[in-house]
Order: structure tokens, then sequence, then C-alpha cells
């Protein structure tokens, strides 16, 4: 089963990611030494010829120093209260899936909200990431396999999961229809965005 064109919004993520490089003066290939991807690889994102994993997306943002969502939103003032309505939420298109924002990406604390949508085999990436502070994810709809630090969670609808973000861990949607989980990330140090810690060095986009 796949997406929906109109599921999504289209969000630039090249563009976003040569306004950030740039912003920082930083070269491609300092941007491939920092990030541990193959300057060619970023070379294609940033031209639009291929579409980042949410994976190589956590080390692009780890290397630039910014959060994940730092790709999917313009920037804005972050604020103590945010609403956002259902029609209003940020949404970016990945390969195979979309993040969802709730919130956290204009919130001033330590919460990051946010909902996946991915389709059959779609996950996170080979590797495992970890970061600061604690990760909660309860799957909506669908059957997801999360492994965390070596265990894994196979999550029906209905099914949480709550741990240490310090764990090693990676998710891939295991059924055979799209499947949806909110993942809520809490408890990182005050002016830290957990998106940007990820220890992987050699996925590809």
């Amino acid at each position: 089963m796949s997406l929906a064109d109109n599921e999504a919004l289209s969000i630039d993520i090249a563009d976003r990611l040569r306004e950030l490089r740039e912003e920082r003066s930083l070269s491609m290939r300092s941007l491939a030494q920092k990030s541990g991807l193959s300057a060619n690889a970023l070379s294609m994102i940033e031209r639009g010829k291929t579409s980042p994993s949410v994976s190589t997306l956590y080390k692009i943002a780890d290397a630039l120093g910014v959060p994940i969502t730092a790709f999917f939103a313009p920037t804005s003032t972050r604020k103590r209260i945010v609403f956002v309505k259902a029609g209003e939420r940020t949404h970016v298109p990945l390969p195979r899936g979309t993040w969802e924002g709730l919130g956290g990406e204009h919130f001033t604390g330590r919460v990051e909200p946010f909902i996946l949508t991915l389709e059959t085999g779609a996950g996170s990436g080979e590797r495992a990431m970890d970061h600061t502070g604690h990760e909660f994810v309860f799957c909506l709809r669908g059957s997801i396999e999360y492994k965390v630090e070596g265990q894994i969670f196979i999550m029906e609808t209905g099914d949480s999961l709550l741990f240490s973000a310090h764990l090693e861990h990676c998710w891939r949607n295991i059924g055979k229809t799209v499947a949806n989980i909110l993942i809520v990330l809490s408890n990182f140090p005050e002016g830290e965005r957990p998106g940007s810690f990820h220890q992987e060095k050699e996925q590809e986009a």
C-alpha cells in the first residue's frame, strides 16, 4: 500500500539543506567530513536528485548542529504555548513515509512530539541511532518492529514503548499496510534538540 501524493505538503529539503550549510559557511567537503556521508551523496540531496532517509537526515542535522525539525519547518520564534489545528500540522514527505509535526518544532520546552507514517518496509535505516532524553512510542496503526539496545519489540495497534533514548534504537514497518506511530522525545537538556544527536557513520542516503 502506498501513500497518496496529497498526504504530504511539498517541502524542499534540498533548498533547506543548502541554506543551513551556507549559513554555517560549510563547504560540501567539510559537511561530508563532519557527517560521515560522502560529498557525492550530499550533493545529490542538495540538488534534489535523491531523497534522504530519516537516519541520513539525523546525521546531517548532527553535523550542522541543528534539530532534524530544522529541515521541516520555516524558522520561527519558539513559543511557550503552541496550538496546532489538525489541518495545519507540518507535513514532510520522506522516502516511503511522512513526518508530521505536532508542535514541538515551535515549542520552547523540552518535548518534541511527532507522528511517522511508514509504508511497508520503511524505517529509520539499518543502523541504530541514539540521542539525549527519553523516547515514548505509541503504535496508532499497523505493525512496527522497534529495536532498542538489541532487544526487539513487535508493536501492534495500541501498544506503547518507553525507554532512555541514549540506548541505540531503530524501527521499521514489518506489516503489509501503512503504519502510523506517535513518538514523543522528552527530558533532554535545555537548548538541545534530540534529533541532532545521531551516532551512525556509514548509512548512505
